[in-house]
This record gives structure tokens, C-alpha cells and sequence, in this order.
């Protein structure tokens, strides 16, 4: 209800902006003025006196496509009052309420005639179709399907580095969008222009101002252990809204009132060895000494992704693999000159944190002493620091911990204060303080509080390769894009593994483009004839139209 209540104050404003920057071009064109202040009947009378289809109108208000519908429809209106030409457009669509209230007061504005077709229709012009192109491609984009690469090894070997997914956002229900002004395509920034691989200080492609709460549809189904899922990034300090936040993709270990735990590198979920589907591959890092220099550049193609940091001592040479399957490992200890491969695995009992390198202002600038030189920090990067960063955990030995779900009453004390602090304050947006031992929720005094919604834990399948939930904590159900269907596109070598001495040869992967992504079948389907047909049929359609048209008229 507060979304509704919200986007229909957002639709108000909207409409009255428009009317009071065009109502005296409503009244030139036939029509009481008034009827510019009326929600998608001012826009349909623009559609009429245009000669433009009016059932476009229809997803005027849609979030994401809705601006760009509107923009179109003011760009069409100018053209009416004789505003043609690349900066009139521009103007039009960077400041609309502003160029169209010029036009409107100014001190006599005309109608122009538009050229129309021989039965009276508006020609269609090729930015007509380029519009309506890009308008269809954003309403499959934001409401149904959404394109996402694989740049990071955390799911290697079950999702490869360089697979391209498309992700069904339906399936758990449809997450209505928070920021509903902004570009289409575009996740959180435009492009770099400041500190190359900082977002903070690149343009957000939406605006921040106009902003919604969390609104969920009802989905087929809920997410379940062992999904491959895709969701925002909770700990992203970029980006405020939560649809904008990174997308991650990892698989989902356990759900709420599960309990989850490493022993070794090994994941436990309620007491229970995890359960691994049949197009799972756990991996896990290993140390790898051998007499003679082995033949990485064979491994790769013999085994795919291997990213590996090479090094000598005076023993021989030591390798660090990121992450081997039990049976690549055991195909690496045959080779001959290898004398031992020994799993990387951290003590027990040793605290996974991490430390800001200097101490930081504000604005994010380095705080600096007398002297000029940086200061060092003694803050945690919580970022890179395990979760919650109270415990003597790290990603080998982790745990128990239980996950939250929806009317859970946690009972605050000091000790779980770090697991639940983002939980309350964050991810359900209440004001939580500690106070010299006890808690203010809300300004209120309580140390319990009830679970508003359901939490995941996601985990890569690459378990010492991967950022997930060991690091940033609880996924939150809001945070949750969709589920992927499958593969469209796998190039292998396409994004360099910086912690690697050597790169995979750059290649596309036949193989494995049209596959199911979400079966857990070691040997999936491909589905390309599909894919085929839906080419076939989008690019004959045009074809096929133009000769039924020309069957017509020569009848």
C-alpha cells in the first residue's frame, strides 16, 4: 500500500507539472486547459492531435519506461508548436517542464502541420522506430528478463567466467523498481570519470530523489536451497537504493531457521553435510609444490579455469591454485615432479579481519598528521572482514550461525549485537542505537525485536574464491532479483583474473550457450533450435508483414 500511496503521490506531481507548462497549448488545440492536469488522458489527447498510436499512453506511468514515454510524447507535442530540430529535442528531453512552460507562455504560440501520409496518418520516421524499439527492449529489461554476465570465479566450475545468463525475474515474484526515473540498461553508474574502479564518484544512471519502498508481487514459488540466485549486494556503500546496488550471483546454502557452519573448508547445514546437486563443483584452494616448473598453460586447456599464482622458494616451485575439484586435484598430484598437494586451509579460532589501510574523513579523503603524512586507521573493513566481525570466525571454520526469518523475536544483547545492528538498522530501516549497554530502537528502549521479512544465505560454489554471505551476512528477501534460466552466450578469457599468473585463451564456448541454468543436472540441454526460431521469426516479421501488405493490395 505504501508503494501505491507513494508512486501515486509521484504520478500527481507529475501531472501537475505538465499541466501547468502546456495548459494554454492544450486550450490552441481544442481542448480545456484543465484537461492537461489529467493523467494519461492528457497524454492520449497529445497522441490524437499528433497522429501517433494511442495506446502507447498505456505505459506512460510504467517506472523506468514511463519517463521515457513521457519524454517522447513532449518531444512530439513541441514538434506540434514548431519546436523541431536536435536542441529544441534536447531541450525538450533534459528539462521538460522548463522548455515546454517557454513555449506555453510565450506570447503567441502557433500549430504547425505536420506531414502526414496519404490516408491522413503520421509518417513514421526512423527515430519513431528507433524509440519504440528501445521502449520494448526496457519493458523486457525492467519487468521480465534481465541480462547478467559472470566477470568472477566465485560459481566457477557451475557458472564459468565470461557465461552470459538471462535472469527470470518472475519466478520469486516480480520486485517492483525503487528508482522508477532512470536510463534504461543501466545498473547503478553511467561510466567512469573519476578514480578508475570507483563508483562513488561516477554518475548514478537514476535519479536519487525520487524514490520508493520495497514492493514484491506474488512469484510461483520461493526461493529453496541449492537456487542459483542473483540479488543486489547488500553491503554496497554506493549505492543507496537497493535494486542499484551490485548484482551478485551465488547459490543459496540455507534459509531461514537453518543453521550454517564450515568445519574445515567443509559446509555443514543444520548438522548435515551440504547436499550437492549434480551440476554442482565444489572447489577449494590448494598449495601445490613441484620439483619442475609445471605446464600451466596445458592445464588450462586441458581443465578450463585454473587461476593460479606461480612462485619459487629453495625447495622448488609452490603454486597457489584458487580452486581445485577433488578430481582435478587428484589428476595434478600425478604429474610427474609434483611431491605434494595440500589443502589451504585457516586455523581455528583465527578471526578473518581486515583494517582500512588510513583513517578517513567524511568525504573519503585521507586524514593526514602535522606532517602531511596519512594517518593509520584502527577501523574494520567490515567489507572484507568476516561476518559478523565479533566472532573468532573465518571462511574455513565458521558457525554456527542461525539465519533469521520472517516473525523471529531476536532478543538483543551485547554479544549478537554485530549480527542483528544492519539486519534492524539497515535492511528494515529502523533507527537502532547503543547506548552505554542498552538499546534504543526507534527512540524507543527494547532490546527485542521481530523479523519483518525472510533472509538467505548464498555461498559460491569456488568456496575460497568467493565474496558471499561468510563476509557481508545475511541476504535479505528485498535484495533478491530473480533466479537464472540459462546461458545465452560463454566466452571464455573475456574478463583477466588479476590473481592469476597466467590468462585462459580468449574463445567462445559453443557448448555451453543455451543451456538451462537452474536444473541441477550434471548434463543439461541445449535449447539453441529456440533461440533460432526466435531469430528467425524477429527478423522475418518485417518481411513476412511487408509481403501479406503487398498480397492485399494486389487483390
Amino acid at each position: 500500500m505504501d508503494y501505491i500511496l507513494q508512486y501515486s503521490i509521484y504520478v500527481l506531481i507529475v501531472s501537475v507539472l505538465m499541466g501547468l507548462s502546456t495548459w494554454k497549448l492544450f486550450k490552441i488545440m481544442g481542448y480545456n486547459p484543465l484537461f492537461a492536469f489529467v493523467p494519461f488522458y492528457n497524454y492520449l489527447i497529445i497522441q490524437k492531435e499528433t497522429k501517433h498510436p494511442k495506446w502507447w499512453v498505456a505505459i506512460a506511468y510504467f517506472p523506468i519506461v514511463g519517463p521515457i514515454m513521457m519524454s517522447v510524447f513532449h518531444v512530439f507535442l513541441m514538434k506540434k508548436f514548431g519546436k523541431t530540430g536536435a536542441f529544441n529535442t534536447l531541450l525538450t528531453v533534459i528539462l521538460p517542464f522548463i522548455f515546454m512552460a517557454t513555449v506555453n507562455y510565450s506570447k503567441n504560440p502557433e500549430i504547425e502541420e505536420e506531414d502526414l501520409d496519404e490516408e491522413g496518418k503520421k509518417k513514421e520516421t526512423f527515430i519513431g522506430s528507433v524509440t519504440f524499439a528501445v521502449v520494448f527492449a526496457t519493458i523486457i529489461h525492467v519487468f521480465i528478463t534481465q541480462p547478467f554476465g559472470i566477470p568472477t570465479g566465485s560459481m566457477e566450475r557451475t557458472l564459468l567466467v565470461g557465461d552470459f545468463l538471462f535472469v527470470n525475474k518472475l519466478n520469486y515474484g516480480y520486485r517492483m523498481p525503487m528508482r522508477p526515473v532512470a536510463l534504461p540498461f543501466l545498473q547503478g553508474t553511467i561510466f567512469d570519470t573519476g578514480q578508475k574502479g570507483n563508483p562513488k564518484d561516477d554518475p548514478k544512471s537514476y535519479v536519487e530523489a525520487v524514490k520508493l519502498p520495497y514492493l514484491r508481487l506474488p512469484g510461483w514459488e520461493k526461493p529453496e536451497k541449492n537456487d542459483i540466485v542473483v540479488f543486489n549486494y547488500p553491503d554496497d556503500s554506493v549505492h543507496v537504493a537497493t535494486d542499484r546496488k551490485d548484482p551478485y550471483v551465488k547459490r543459496l546454502v540455507a534459509v531461514g531457521g537453518d543453521v550454517v557452519e564450515f568445519r574445515a573448508g567443509r559446509l555443514f547445514v543444520n548438522g548435515k553435510p551440504e547436499f550437492v546437486k549434480g551440476d554442482q563443483e565444489v572447489q577449494h584452494k590448494y598449495i601445490v609444490r613441484s620439483a619442475s616448473q609445471l605446464d600451466i598453460p596445458g592445464l588450462y586447456k586441458t581443465f578450463g579455469f585454473l587461476p593460479v599464482v606461480e612462485g619459487q622458494d629453495d625447495k622448488g616451485f609452490v603454486y597457489q591454485f584458487q580452486g581445485l575439484t577433488d578430481k582435478i586435484k587428484n589428476e595434478i598430484k600425478q604429474i610427474p615432479g609434483v611431491e605434494s598437494v595440500d589443502e589451504d586451509v585457516m586455523k581455528q579460532g583465527l578471526a578473518s579481519l581486515a583494517y582500512y589501510k588510513y583513517a578517513t574523513d567524511a568525504t573519503g579523503n585521507y586524514m593526514r598528521d602535522a606532517n602531511g603524512y596519512p594517518v593509520p586507521a584502527s577501523r574494520i573493513d567490515s567489507t572484507n572482514s568476516i561476518f559478523p566481525v565479533n566472532k573468532a570466525w573465518n571462511q574455513d571454520w565458521y558457525g554456527p550461525l542461525t539465519i533469521p526469518k520472517k516473525g523471529d523475536v531476536i532478543h538483543l544483547t551485547q554479544d549478537n549485537y554485530p549480527e542483528y545492528q544492519r539486519l534492524i538498522g539497515v535492511y528494515e530501516h529502523n533507527k537502532l542505537e547503543n547506548k552505554n549497554g542498552r538499546f534504543f530502537i526507534n527512540g524507543k528502549e527494547t532490546n527485542q525485536y521481530t523479523v519483518q521479512q525472510d533472509y538467505y544465505f548464498m555461498i559460491g560454489d569456488n568456496r575460497d574464491a568467493s565474496l558471499d554471505a561468510r563476509f557481508f551476512g545475511f541476504v535479505p528477501e528485498e535484495n533478491i532479483v530473480g533466479k537464472p534460466m540459462f546461458t545465452w552466450m560463454s566466452v571464455q578469457g573475456l574478463f583477466p583474473d588479476a590473481n592469476s599468473s597466467y590468462q585462459a585463451d580468449k574463445k567462445i564456448r559453443w557448448d555451453r550457450m543455451f543451456k538451462a541454468t537452474n536444473t541441477g543436472e550434471a548434463n543439461k540441454t541445449s535449447y539453441w533450435w529456440i533461440a533460432a526460431l526466435i531469430l528467425v521469426v524477429f527478423f522475418g516479421w518485417d518481411y513476412i508483414m511487408k509481403f501479406l501488405r503487398k498480397k492485399k493490395e494486389d487483390e
